[in-house]
């Protein structure tokens, strides 16, 4: 901000310079030390008042532009407040809607991330429970299954035993019929 103070500074410098010039042409003929000593106080003052005016003008500006440099390093509640009634407050106004805005929005975006992610959990938190559910009926399933190969097992093998018995209860009844039959053909 010092060149834009410079740049107020110098033309303003430069009219008291040009001023005292033509106050010394127009007087040069009855310069005395009171006229010289005028002169010099109105260029001091023109210096000055410049360089006031360049710091008074370009002060709103640093003001202003320090705030956009915390804006966009992220601070969204940065806000200018100038006194003037000015194009500068004008600005610092425009300046302190989009700040609002960006604030507003970035606000918005938070609870929209939040919102989400309740969703998301909620969702997540149930499928977890429907999953729990399924696996505990495939467990109680699967027991089951168990039991009825254990019971068909089972079975299977009491047919075999039955089947053994029978097999055996039919040989021992053919060797009961052979021998009835050779005794019935032998009393005969």
């Amino acid at each position: 901000m010092a060149k834009r103070t410079t740049e107020i500074a110098i033309p303003m410098v430069l009219v008291g310079v040009f001023a005292a010039v033509v106050f010394l042409a127009i007087g040069s003929e009855q310069s005395g030390p009171v006229f010289y000593i005028v002169i010099l106080f109105l260029a001091v003052f023109v210096f000055f008042f410049g360089l006031a005016t360049g710091q008074n003008l370009t002060s709103p500006l640093q003001k202003l532009l320090g705030k956009a440099k915390e804006l966009s390093e992220g601070n969204l509640s940065t806000r200018v407040y100038l006194e003037t009634k000015d194009e500068l407050a004008e600005l610092a106004d425009t300046f302190n809607k989009i700040a609002e805005e960006l604030e507003t929005s970035h606000e918005q975006e938070v609870n929209s991330e939040k919102s989400v992610g309740i969703k998301v959990q909620a969702k997540t938190q149930e499928l977890e429970e429907t999953i729990s559910a399924l696996e505990q009926k495939v467990k109680n399933r699967t027991i089951e299954l168990e039991r009825l190969v254990e019971e068909s097992n089972k079975l299977q093998t009491d047919v075999k035993e039955k089947e053994e018995e029978t097999t055996q209860l039919r040989k021992e009844l053919n060797d009961l019929n052979q021998k009835i039959s050779k005794r019935a053909g032998s009393k005969g």
